[in-house]
């Protein structure tokens, strides 16, 4: 595989991300909605009787919600980059190109990862910061960041990101429209709130074998979906079906 022709396509598709305004929105709201949103609900909890085990709880809590973050993002990235230059007709040319599936397939996994990334560990600053300067009084010295955090921006998040990535393109090379292939991604977003939701209620801690646990799985998953992607993506099937 000749990486410079996956760079290729991955800078082809930053510049056609760059003028659609949706993508764009969606690359920026929601994460700056939450890492500014979040923190305030933790100001808000943070009364001077209130229990400083409680308050940690949650911080733990809305620190694993980068993790389902860095799931939503990349599916309106990802599933354009196949159903969208389908749609706009500028993937025919494209499958047409002397590339491997192999060099196609990872051009268009950093085209949606780069960005993602990017975006989620600048919101993860701001909800950090914000975090501490909110808590600090509360809890006396500053939460964030701490070895927990790291192993979610440093292995979690990727990982995440990773899976999201594959699982749409998978899905955009099988369906013809782009909302469908969001909607099937989204099933996969079932667990990960589940495991939120477990955090919560303190059932399980997000300690560091808890992330270990689940970055394994997700590497897991990944591995699986990388062999599916190569399995399935069929160019000649892509060109004839979606006429």
């Amino acid at each position: 595989m000749q990486l410079w022709k996956s760079w290729v396509i991955a800078t082809k598709d930053f510049s056609i991300f760059r003028r659609k305004k949706r993508i764009i929105y969606s690359l920026i709201v929601v994460p700056l909605l939450m890492s500014i949103g979040l923190p305030l609900v933790i100001q808000f909890m943070t009364r001077p009787d209130a229990p400083t085990d409680e308050i940690i709880i949650l911080m733990n809590a809305f620190s694993y919600f980068y993790v389902i973050l860095a799931y939503i993002i990349p599916s309106t990235l990802a599933s354009y980059s196949i159903l969208g230059e389908k749609i706009e007709k500028s993937l025919e040319p494209l499958l047409a190109t002397p590339t491997t599936d192999s060099e196609l397939l990872f051009g268009k996994t950093i085209a949606s990862f780069l960005p993602c990334i990017c975006v989620i560990y600048v919101s993860s600053i701001i909800f950090m910061v914000l975090i501490d300067l909110f808590t600090y009084n509360a809890i006396g010295y500053l939460f964030f960041p701490n070895w927990s955090m790291v192993f979610i921006l440093l292995l979690a998040v990727p990982l995440s990101s990773i899976l999201s990535i594959q699982l749409n393109v998978i899905i955009s090379s099988r369906v013809n429209d782009v909302r469908t292939a969001n909607q099937l991604a989204f099933l996969l977003f079932i667990p990960f709130m589940g495991v939120y939701f477990l955090i919560v209620a303190n059932a399980i801690s997000l300690s560091i074998t808890t992330l270990f646990l689940i970055s394994v799985t997700l590497f897991i998953i990944d591995a699986a979906l990388f062999y599916l992607s190569k399995a399935t993506f069929s160019r000649d099937e892509i060109l004839t079906k979606w006429k």
